[in-house]
Order: C-alpha cells, then structure tokens, then sequence
C-alpha cells in the first residue's frame, strides 16, 4: 500500500531539488513493506541503466544571438547522434541546473525498481490525460523538461518558449525527430528554435524513447501506429492539444513537421488529424500507409515495394488529407529513395483534386516551377500548387545533390546539410499563410 502522504511528501522534495531527501522517504515508503529489499540496493542496481533524460532535468537557455557554429566544411554532413540527451552548450547557449519545480511529478532520477509503484501513485492523483510540467514553471526564452500520458501511452517531450511569451495564443510547432536523435539534437540541427524566437512561435519536440523503438524511430511502419485515437498518434496528438491548452496556445494556427520517420509520423498526423494540424512539413520522409510491418518500411525506402509502390493514383486517394503540405527531399537521398517525396506530394495533391471535384472547381487550380541556386550550394527545384481560390496548398522542393539530411541545417546537430536551402525557414513561411478557419 502506498502512504500518500509521504509521497506528496518527495514530491515537494523533488520539486525543491531535495532529490537526497526525497530519495530516503520513497526508501522507506517502498521497502518498508518488502521486509527490507528494494531501497539502496535496487537505487545501486538500476543507477547505472536509467535513461538518461529520466535521469536528468536541465533547462537551456537559447539566447537570440546565437554563435554562429564551429567552422566546416561546406556541405558537411554528420550522420549519426549525440550519445545522450543534450549537444554541448554551445548548441543552445548556456545551460543552467533546473528551477525547482522544473518538472513537477517527482520522478527526476527515480530508481526502475519504483518507478512503476510512483506511476500508479501519479496516476491515481491525475486526469487521465496529463502534463508534468505547467506555465508556473516553463520560462518563456528557456527550452524545458516535461512528459505527457493518456491512455495510448506516454512520452517525453522538451518545449521551447519564446521570451516573447507573456501567455498571448502564440501558434506552435510540432518537430517530429529522426531515427537515432532526440529533442536536443533535432532543435540544434535545424536551428527551428532560434527562428521560433525571432518570430514568435513555440515549438514541441515530442521524444521517442529505445523503449518504444530500439533505434528512437517514430513506429511510422506500425498499423496500430497509423491510426486516429490510438498508438503514437493519439499520444502525440494529446500532447500537442495538453500543451495549447497549459499554455493558452492559438489553436487554429498548429503545425507539424518531421525529419524522415519523423517525416513519415507527420503525414501520419495530418492523414489522421486534419482538425487539428493547419499545415505539415515532411524533410526526406515517407507518405502515410506506405508500409504495415517492418519489412515494408525497408523495401519502402528503398523505392521499391510496399502497399504503395507503383500505386495507382485511386490508392494513393485513399489516404487524404485537406491539411496544406510542404515537401523537402534531397534527389541524392539514399536512405529514404527520393520516389517517396513524389509519392507524398502525390497524397496531398489527390486531396486537393478531391476538393475541387467537391467544389465543382476541377481544372481551377494552378501549379508554378522554380529553380534556384543556393550560394556556394546546392541547386533546388520548387513546384508550387495553388488550389481553386489561388492559395498555396501544397509545394515540393527537390535539393539536386543534397542526401538524407536536413537541408540548410547547422551542422551541430545530426543529418544536417547546410549547402541546401534553409527548411526551416521556408517550412516557417509556409505555416505562417495557413490557419484553420474558426469553428
């Protein structure tokens, strides 16, 4: 039987930073009905296997003025990931140890061998669906710590705040990481919190954990991960929707975007969630209900098989989404074959044809090509399609040269490309011309 009392108790502790403290009442609260095991033995025993981001709770500071990053060479790319949670200060500015009460739950550093007894604590005391962490205690200019659980599951995120934030409905963005990465790295990489603090705008990095995915990718492959109101889009969308609400976000002005997997989850997200995303950006990913099991997902990137390869345009219809959509991918990819850029743009472009049937408009709609050369870097092509009223609705770029990285991203971070031009930039300009029409 947990004793509630002492643990609303460590909570305070661990809200204060008192983690000793509060370590040596859940000592006495959980061991003290196993006749004397748990305690200091399972804290030893499960110290040196805790996840790193369970294990710590910082809050980094970005500053407006960022350094500008350690010389490279042109067109670098660095595959592959920081080794634990957080690139060196110099990615963000400077970090600092955490405020109490940075992320409020009580579980910073909590031994496995409790953790399960804490949850059930937690949860008895909470809604079903949650946030640890609230407007008291993430500071606007800081990229901060907090978790969300619903039914689906639960999940880690980090939240950037501009220091323009005062509680006015700023529109936020979702930022789906890579295989291999996490919040930290994907932030640095694409820089998407420095523009967030020049245009005032929020941004969440949702993190997929090794416990869900042995290689940190989002389950886009999974059918139970492809569906509304369950697996990782029901919990990536209650997360989204925690987070307007805590911080009293614009609602009608919500984005979503993602790096391959990632890439992959965002169209996901729009596919199932169309009231709740205004508009998507998929960087080297695949489109939705391209793949059912794992060995679809390879053959998929690959370019050459899965439910969608050679699809007909009535099967790639059958995924639509009215949610404006911006497609990054580089033409030398080989991780994710540049095919499946087309095949994206080809679900988004069914739906707009399926709205203009719809509006008795077919025909109406116009598409525009442009090329263009990034100084010292790489040539692009941008396809532009406007929809019946001549709004931009969906826009495809091709980066001729550039791999499976971000393009136009700093090389602090991994699978970035900096020849290229800047996606985040662009993906930015894209979102700021679409909000969702009032209720």
């Amino acid at each position: 039987m947990i004793d509630t009392r002492r643990m609303e108790e460590a909570t305070r502790l661990t809200r204060a930073g008192k983690l000793h403290e509060a370590m040596a009442i859940l000592q006495g609260t959980m061991s003290g009905g196993a006749g004397g095991t748990g305690g200091e033995e399972a804290w030893h025993a499960s110290d040196s296997g805790r996840n790193t981001f369970e294990g710590t709770c910082r809050v980094i500071d970005e500053e407006v003025s960022v350094s500008k990053p350690a010389s490279a060479e042109s067109g670098s790319q660095r595959t592959g990931a920081s080794s634990a949670w957080g690139p060196p200060p110099s990615a963000f500015g400077h970090t600092r140890q955490a405020a109490s009460g940075t992320m409020p739950g009580g579980e910073i550093g909590l031994p496995s061998a409790w953790r399960d007894k804490w949850h059930q604590w937690r949860d008895s005391m909470a809604q079903p669906e949650q946030a640890r962490g609230s407007s008291e205690t993430a500071l606007a200019g800081a990229f901060t710590t907090g978790c969300f659980t619903n039914r689906a599951g639960s999940r880690e995120y980090k939240l950037y705040l501009p220091s323009g934030y005062h509680g006015q409905a700023l529109p936020l963005v979702v930022m789906l990481h890579g295989c291999t990465q996490n919040p930290d790295d994907f932030a640095a990489g694409t820089t998407m919190n420095r523009l967030a603090e020049e245009q005032g705008v929020c941004v969440l990095y949702p993190a997929q954990p090794v416990t869900a995915n042995s290689n940190k990718c989002w389950n886009w492959f999974k059918a139970e991960d492809q569906q509304r109101d369950g697996g990782e889009p029901a919990i990536l969308a209650g997360m989204t929707r925690q987070v307007i609400d805590t911080y009293g976000l614009d609602a009608s002005r919500v984005y979503v975007a993602g790096l391959s997997a990632g890439g992959a989850m965002a169209t996901t997200l729009a596919m199932t969630y169309p009231d709740l995303y205004a508009a998507v950006g998929v960087h080297s990913g695949l489109p939705h209900g391209v793949a059912r099991s794992l060995p679809d997902a390879l053959g998929a990137m690959q370019g050459g098989a899965g439910p969608m390869a050679n699809a007909s345009s009535a099967r790639v219809s059958a995924s639509l989404s009215r949610v404006p959509a911006i497609v990054f991918h580089g033409d030398r990819d080989t991780t994710v074959h540049p095919s499946n850029a087309d095949r994206v743009a080809a679900q988004y472009a069914a739906s707009r044809a399926a709205g203009e049937v719809e509006n008795g408009r077919k025909g109406s709609a116009g598409k525009t090509v442009e090329r263009g050369q990034v100084p010292h870097g790489y040539a692009y092509t941008q396809t532009r399609h406007q929809d019946a009223d001549g709004r931009s609705c969906l826009e495809q770029w091709v980066i001729h040269g550039a791999g499976h990285a971000w393009s136009g991203g700093d090389a602090r971070g991994s699978y970035t490309d900096p020849k290229g031009p800047d996606a985040a930039k662009e993906m930015l300009r894209f979102f700021n011309a679409h909000a969702k029409a009032s209720p």
